[in-house]
């Protein structure tokens, strides 16, 4: 965790009171039916359940398959060597 002075956290903390002053002075500056509909959709977007972990794939792999004529080149099969004579 990152330390910050005591400076550093009270600049934070009155950033913090100054945005919500500005958001309720935007908010109250929107029609009352557009903030009630705002704030349902915040609401739906906030309860909205977190988006599931993707399909294991190998690492560094893409999702997107590869273009025609750029398909990985399959490895040559090892042929055993003949002993010398």
């Amino acid at each position: 965790m990152t330390k910050r002075s005591k400076y550093e956290q009270e600049q934070r903390k009155l950033q913090t009171v100054r945005v919500k002053e500005i958001e309720a002075a935007w908010l109250g500056s929107l029609p009352a039916d557009r903030a009630k509909a705002f704030v349902a959709a915040v609401e739906v977007a906030r309860n909205r359940p977190p988006t599931p972990p993707r399909e294991n794939m190998a690492p560094g792999t893409r999702p997107n398959p590869p273009r025609p004529g750029h398909e990985p080149k399959v490895p040559k099969e090892e042929r055993p060597r003949r002993p010398r004579d």
